[in-house]
């Protein structure tokens, strides 16, 4: 895999056709733990210009109520793909890949797995919001835990590997859950439903910022792709990385590429 370009190199040519911004949240959006405020008036500033936000995240249904209805965003894809929920008329909309009964039963033996990922890597924890999950189990490794070391962390990866269960690394997390789904799969059914739109033929049409492994499956889905500057300590786990890179971390790195992204949408393209 050949290293991403600087986000300078992006080009108005590039964006011909844009319509949206998708966007991870954790160290993408947010910088040590808070939400940076030039991101969040970026996301604003790009509904403003007329495109589309939507956040995709592994967080959890709970914060995605939140955000789906507080935050200037056109829906949010939560779970690592597993829900989208987003507002219509005025209310909140919430669809999940799998039925209520599914849900309740991969719960059980998740719970099941905590026991076991806990007592088989002494100083990971559950993660704090996992009360408001409703598909996936997240085990915290840094968040609010001490940071552990990377063997740690893979040991917690062999854990859910070791029963079938899929599972992504993020900056924070370990998530891990039962059925074939990713972030871009959550990103596909929220398009087709939310705008009618196939991803498969729509994915020159969006950009992508993401800062961890667990954002691969949208690095290899959009052509154009962003990752902020601390996407650094995730590229070896990663077969596919995105095409550009930021200076700034976290958020400071988000509102720089959008800041790049506006001032070259007001820049009238070469002809084609």
């Amino acid at each position: 895999m050949s290293g991403p370009l600087p986000i300078s190199a992006l080009e108005s040519a590039d964006l011909r056709g844009l319509k949206g911004v998708f966007c991870d949240i954790d160290d993408t959006l947010t910088w040590e733990g808070r939400l940076i405020p030039a991101a969040f008036a970026a996301l604003a500033e790009l509904q403003a210009q007329g495109l589309r936000v939507i956040p995709i995240t592994g967080r959890p249904a709970g914060w995605v109520d939140h955000i789906a209805r507080m935050w200037p965003v056109d829906g949010v894809v939560g779970e690592n793909g597993g829900l989208w929920f987003f507002m219509a008329d005025g209310k909140l909309q919430r669809r999940f890949l799998q039925a209520h009964d599914v849900r309740a039963h991969n719960r059980a033996k998740l719970d099941s797995l905590a026991t076991d990922i806990l007592k088989a890597v002494p100083g990971s924890a559950l993660a704090s919001d996992q009360a408001y999950r409703a598909l996936d189990l997240a085990i915290d490794f840094c968040e609010d835990v001490a940071p552990l070391p990377r063997s740690e962390i893979n040991r917690i990866v062999e854990e859910f590997e070791k029963i079938g269960a899929t599972c992504k690394v993020s900056s924070i997390h370990v998530n891990g859950w039962f059925g074939d789904f990713d972030k871009s799969a959550g990103c596909a059914q929220f398009l087709k439903e939310r705008f009618g739109e196939d991803l498969s033929q729509e994915s020159s049409n969006y950009i992508f910022f993401g800062d961890s492994a667990n954002d691969e499956p949208l690095f290899r889905t959009f052509p154009l792709s962003v990752g902020v500057a601390n996407v650094a300590d995730f590229l070896d786990r990663m077969e596919f990385g995105p095409s550009y890179i930021t200076r700034g971390n976290g958020g400071h790195g988000f509102a720089e590429g959008i800041e790049r992204i506006l001032s070259l949408r007001g820049s009238p393209c070469p002809p084609a």
